[in-house]
């Protein structure tokens, strides 16, 4: 059974502070390559050693080995080219697993505003910040705060047959975070558009650093940013939700114990087991009184990542 500082370490598992880190970390962190974009003086991106020497590269993407640093070109267009062709040829070798899950949507790479833009399946092989939308529905009366929970189906290439988040899913290239939850809304749990636009709140955010494991399918190790707009709907308690695609497995309306148990047992996808730790303290659910790490749980749950998401004012 893990505390729920465990299940925050679980998910935001990229080190804090390299010199308290064991050596097995800092050595990662160490050999870790950074993209760069010209329009950003931060990089935008950590790409393991493993990832870059078997990375089929455009010969417009510059690789300095000495600086450990991976150069985009410095037109934006340019730069969305560039990717697109190096991740093609990868999936037309088969050189990566991540790659067989090729979704045809793209993401952007420099910030949610981005003009630099690459296909979601290759995302994780270059550690940029991706974002996506997360929503707990509920139902709420005498007996307290009742949580629908979607089981996801077994076939999924990602966490097969783990617990979410009601309503979850990425944000593309130029989608707005409350269209892409209207979307995944009605994709996933059949909720009607009009209920979504009138009932579910903006509640903030959620981010974290994840190193990735082999629940997510595919190479391991890679870095998996994250920022997850969260959203709250309360539900009339005759509202069922189902699945509408083959994404979802079931529904469960629980508790919030039994909620709080399957967390415990490890039983959700990490990220989801933080949206969920979040609406419990903006719920008052989870306090300074009944939770000794209150305060770490707080400040993990909106870590600033080692990215910028503006581009330099000269660009």
């Amino acid at each position: 059974m893990k505390s729920n500082l465990e299940l925050v370490d679980d998910c935001d598992n990229f080190p804090w502070e390299l010199t308290r880190a064991p050596m097995e970390q800092r050595q990662m962190v160490m050999n870790l390559y950074e993209l760069i974009a010209a329009s950003h003086d931060y990089p935008i991106g950590f790409i393991r050693p493993y990832i870059l020497g078997d990375m089929p590269w455009s010969p417009k993407i510059r690789i300095n080995h000495k600086l450990q640093t991976v150069h985009l070109p410095d037109d934006d267009n340019e730069a969305t080219l560039a990717l697109s062709e190096t991740l093609n040829k990868a999936r037309e070798i088969k050189r990566f697993v991540l790659l067989k899950g090729w979704r045809n949507e793209l993401y952007p790479v420099t910030g949610r505003k981005s003009n630099i833009t690459v296909e979601r399946a290759g995302s994780a092989l270059l550690g940029i910040v991706t974002y996506g939308v997360h929503m707990t529905a509920y139902t709420e009366g005498p007996d307290g705060i009742m949580i629908w929970v979607p089981r996801r189906s077994s076939t999924k290439s990602t966490y097969p047959s783990m617990l979410d988040n009601t309503v979850a899913g990425g944000i593309t290239a130029g989608e707005e975070p409350f269209e892409s939850l209207v979307r995944e809304a009605t994709e996933e749990a059949s909720l009607p558009e009009d209920i979504v636009r009138k009932g579910a709140k903006l509640c903030g955010t959620v981010s974290y650093f994840h190193v990735r494991d082999s629940r997510a399918g595919g190479e391991t190790g890679l870095m998996q940013p994250e920022i997850q707009f969260v959203y709250d709907l309360e539900l009339a308690k005759d509202t069922v939700l189902k699945p509408s695609d083959d994404e979802v497995q079931e529904f469960h309306l629980w508790s919030v114990e039994e909620v709080q148990k399957a967390l415990a047992e490890e039983k959700f996808k990490p990220n989801c087991a933080l949206v969920l730790l979040d609406f419990f303290v903006r719920h008052s659910i989870l306090t300074v009184e009944n939770e000794s790490d209150y305060m770490d749980i707080v400040a993990r749950l909106h870590r600033k990542l080692p990215y910028t998401s503006k581009p330099r004012q000269d660009h």
